[in-house]
């Protein structure tokens, strides 16, 4: 028979898809990879992260989850620091996260042991991501199941914002987001994001709050929502209750009306 692919009947494709998304190096006959995204799904059912990039400020948002009564909040991160001016945002599986965190810390040290600089963020970013993308070549793995958001400043100062994705593709952004409704949260960011927005760091805080707002329940005093701002030359810094509270306070008093009912 000359039949081709695509003239198959939909049931038999499905059949096709079955076997074709058991091993990671294996194409199907329409040129999908199905493991890889399968991890994309896994992002976007993950927790939402909103990086937002400002002329002097960065400010990363997380979604937090409610935790366990016994549980040590402390240790449920969804923001890491790689080195003193780069940090990370994730969304997807925690383990994997903290296994390609724990690569990216050693690169970053290793760089300025062999180079006696900081690394710059275009190059954290692309190390990140070519992790990612090796996992989707090699027989015996599966792929990162997370997207990341790399932010900090280089050398000179300059902000800079990164996405990779568990297909080891990474991009520059002014403003993104990864994880749960991420399309949803990026219509209101690019609708929202502006150069004022830019040069202030509050404004900066004030949209990644309202981005996060988008899709996390609110009225409860910014207790589900982590924000961190790093500035150039200083350390990161985490907004603790008593700040988150009166951030997102403003952000729904600002709201308007039909949102805030």
């Amino acid at each position: 028979s000359t039949q081709s692919t695509w003239d198959k009947h939909p049931l038999e494709l499905d059949c096709m898809a079955a076997r074709y998304d058991r091993a990671i190096t294996v194409f199907s006959p329409d040129g999908h990879l199905f493991q890889v995204e399968y991890a994309q799904e896994a992002v976007r059912r993950g927790i939402t992260a909103v990086a937002v990039r400002g002329n002097n400020a960065i400010c990363l948002g997380v979604e937090r989850k409610s935790a366990v009564k016994l549980q040590d909040a402390r240790t449920v991160r969804k923001i890491y620091q790689l080195d003193s001016h780069v940090c990370l945002a994730f969304s997807g599986l925690v383990a994997d996260a903290r296994v390609l965190v724990n690569r990216a810390r050693m690169e970053c040290q290793g760089y300025r042991l062999t180079f006696e600089d900081a690394v710059s963020i275009e190059y954290i970013a692309r190390y990140i991501a070519g992790i990612q993308q090796k996992y989707t070549q090699s027989g015996g793995m599966r792929p990162f199941g997370i997207s990341t958001l790399v932010v900090g400043f280089d050398s000179d100062g300059t902000p800079r914002l990164f996405e990779t994705q568990p297909s080891g593709v990474f991009t520059a952004w002014k403003a993104n987001c990864i994880g749960r409704q991420s399309k949803t949260v990026r219509e209101f960011l690019e609708a929202n994001f502006t150069d004022e927005v830019a040069n202030d760091r509050d404004k900066c805080m004030k949209l990644t709050t309202k981005a996060l707002l988008e899709v996390v329940e609110s009225g409860t005093g910014g207790k589900n929502i982590d924000v961190a701002v790093l500035e150039f030359n200083k350390p990161l810094r985490m907004l603790n209750e008593d700040e988150m509270g009166a951030l997102v306070a403003q952000c729904e008093a600002e709201a308007p009306p039909a949102k805030k009912a």
